[in-house]
Order: C-alpha cells, then sequence, then structure tokens
C-alpha cells in the first residue's frame, strides 16, 4: 500500500457528496492501492446529518479509508489536504438573479481559498464542482495567495459524459467507442459540446451522424438543458452522474491520456484558441506520463464552433465582470 493521502470533500452531507464519498472509499478516483484520509467539511446546521455519513462510510469498511474527519471549521477540513474537492455551494433558487448566486457563492468560496493556502498541503489540487463551477474556481484561485493556477480545476466531465452518452445513442454504438468530445467554456446552458472532432470508432463523428441538423441544434441544446431535464424529472438536480463526473476527472488528471484522445476540465486560460487569459474555461485537456496537464494544441476551430465557445466566453467574463463589481475578485 501506498502512503495515504488526504482528501477533503466540502459539501460532505449533500446528495452529490453521499455518492461520491463511497467511490472515494472504494478506490474508484485513485486507484485501489491508495489509502485515503478523508477529512469531511460541512455547515454547522448540517453536522448531525455528516456523522451519519460518517457512520456509513465505516460501516462500509472500506481497506482504503485510513481516517476520517468530520468538522466544520475550515481550517480543520483542510488540514494537510493534497486534494481539496469543493462541491458545497448554495443552490440557485427560484427569483434568484445569477448575480446573486455569484454574490453568496462568492463570499464562500473567498474563504475557502483563503483557508485552503493557509492549511493545505504544499501540493495541493484543488477542484469545483459546487455551481456556478467556473467562476467559484476562479474566486477560490484568486483567494489562495502562494497556489500555482494549474492546480485549479471546475467540472465540466459531467457535460462531456451526457454528450458522448447522446452521440453513442444516435449512432446506436457503445458510449465506450465516443473518443475526442471536449466541452468548451462554461459549465452552464451556453457550454459547447463539440462534434466536430469528436469520432465514433475512430472515424469522424460527421461521417458516422450525417444528420448535421441534429448535430447542429437538438444534440447540443439536449447536452446544455440535461441539468434542468433531470430536475423537472426527478425533481432534484444531478447528484450520482455528477459524482461520477467527478470521479471520472479526478481520474483522468491523476492517470496518462490515452494516446490521441482527451477530456474535459476548466482550467485557468493561458490564452490558447485566443480565450482571455485567468477565465477558468473548459479545454480538451491532456495528462501526460509526468502527472501534468497540457491543453491540446493545434485544433481546427471552424466558424460555427468559434461562434458558439465565444458566446461562453462571453458569458464567463460578465460572470468575471459581476464578481468584480460585488467587490469579490
Amino acid at each position: 500500500m501506498k502512503t495515504p493521502i488526504t482528501v477533503t470533500v466540502t459539501g460532505a452531507a449533500g446528495q452529490i457528496a453521499y455518492s461520491l464519498l463511497f467511490r472515494i472509499g472504494s478506490g474508484s478516483m485513485f486507484g485501489p492501492e491508495q489509502p485515503v484520509n478523508l477529512r469531511l467539511l460541512e455547515i454547522e446546521p448540517a453536522m448531525n446529518a455528516l456523522q451519519g455519513v460518517v457512520m456509513e462510510l465505516r460501516d462500509a469498511a472500506f481497506p482504503l479509508i485510513n481516517d476520517i474527519v468530520a468538522t466544520c471549521d475550515p481550517a480543520e477540513g483542510f488540514k494537510g489536504a493534497n486534494w481539496c474537492i469543493l462541491v458545497g455551494s448554495v443552490p440557485r433558487k427560484a427569483g434568484m438573479e445569477r448575480k446573486d448566486l455569484l454574490g453568496i457563492n462568492g463570499k464562500v468560496f473567498v474563504g475557502q481559498g483563503k483557508a485552503i493556502a493557509a492549511n493545505a498541503a504544499p501540493d495541493v489540487r484543488v477542484f469545483v464542482v459546487g455551481n456556478p463551477c467556473n467562476t467559484n474556481s476562479l474566486i477560490a484561485k484568486a483567494s489562495a495567495a502562494g497556489i500555482p493556477e494549474n492546480r485549479f480545476f471546475a467540472m465540466t466531465r459531467l457535460d462531456e459524459n451526457r454528450a458522448k452518452s447522446q452521440l453513442a445513442d444516435k449512432a446506436g454504438v457503445h458510449v465506450t467507442d465516443v473518443t475526442n468530445l471536449a466541452i468548451w467554456g462554461n459549465h452552464s446552458s451556453t457550454q459547447y459540446p463539440d462534434f466536430t472532432h469528436a469520432k465514433i470508432n475512430g472515424k469522424p463523428v460527421t461521417e458516422v451522424i450525417t444528420d448535421t441538423e441534429w448535430l447542429q441544434n437538438d444534440f447540443i441544446t439536449t447536452v446544455q438543458q440535461r441539468g434542468a431535464a433531470i430536475i423537472k424529472a426527478r425533481g432534484a438536480s444531478s447528484a450520482a452522474s455528477a459524482a461520477s463526473a467527478a470521479v471520472d476527472t479526478v481520474r483522468s488528471l491523476v492517470t496518462p491520456t490515452p494516446e490521441g484522445d482527451w477530456y474535459s476540465v476548466a482550467v485557468c486560460s493561458d490564452g490558447s484558441y485566443g480565450i482571455e487569459k485567468g477565465l477558468m474555461f473548459s479545454f480538451p485537456i491532456r495528462t501526460k506520463a509526468d502527472g501534468s496537464w497540457e491543453i491540446v494544441q493545434g485544433l481546427n476551430i471552424d466558424a460555427f464552433s468559434k461562434e458558439k465557445i465565444a458566446a461562453t466566453e462571453a458569458e464567463l467574463k460578465e460572470e468575471r465582470d459581476a464578481v468584480r463589481e460585488l467587490g469579490i475578485l
């Protein structure tokens, strides 16, 4: 067995974390030989519920769980963390403006960013799941003085998984036959699931699925609106699929990417593809053999794609500017 790593999960009594923690404990996220110390962070009113989650984790008797700490103190919660998985956020409620949501969550992620910088391990990596995750990650990054910007991520893998599923359904193939599917931009209704570079069994999607009208319209809107459709169907937001995508993301970040493929996660833009530097923007990403990651370069972006990518970039700029107006950034 390896030396245990410390993994902090916020919002640890919530629905996403309820699915996520057991996947971490089973080894799905970091591998079957990597023990973990879990540090579970919640707000004070949720501590009783969190104790129930801790009981269940202990009752599952996972060999890979070395230690569990449950707390509402951020300093204790982030102490020695190698990975911070920020799941907890205030959900958008009826009548709430996006700016209101950014303001409420902004204060939370400022505090968490500062606590991570003060208490986490030197090699910490920060992965934001709680929405609006791109801008929440931007806020945490700006507040975590001294932590390199390439250690911050926001989840768009759920969108990638949704897009692959839609393409596989349409083509009548298994979802694993779909590769090279990138999500560009924001985890929101402006995101762009890029079918123009995706492949099915090694062939361009556009050769396998010749219904261009469907690809440019229904496919994109279905992926963009999938979260809302799930809320309408089950009366609650995506939880198990979000947890699964979080597992997929971290696994991809710690495992070399198969040759020729890529995956989606929001990272701090370095100006690639003309995206404004500093935005937390989803790109096609590859993990290298040495454990570092890189944005896939040299993709030909057609006019249709450029328009979609520009729209999601514009939204992220608006979110950033709104947060600046509130004095959070």
